[in-house]
């Protein structure tokens, strides 16, 4: 997640930055600080650069990444909880 804010601060369109992009809200929800971005389509941004890197292996990275943004947010909502 550090690298993916980072990138993000930075305006580095990465694979983490997008990744972090696209959870902005819920990450912000939980207490992160996201930085402002103008990311436009953060979703269809990182499958077309997973694509770019390994076109037959984009889809199953794309969800991999996916469940791993989402499983960090329910943990961070979790512990918020407590």
């Amino acid at each position: 997640m550090t690298a993916g804010l980072a990138d993000l601060a930075a305006r580095r369109h990465s694979v983490e930055a997008l990744l972090v992009a696209r959870a902005a809200a819920r990450l912000r929800d939980c207490g992160t600080a996201v930085p402002e971005h103008e990311v436009a389509d953060p979703d269809r941004r990182l499958y077309a650069l997973l694509a770019a890197r390994d076109p037959h292996g984009a889809h199953s990275t794309y969800n991999a990444l996916t469940r791993r943004v989402i499983s960090y947010c329910r943990s961070m909502e979790h512990a918020g909880r407590r």
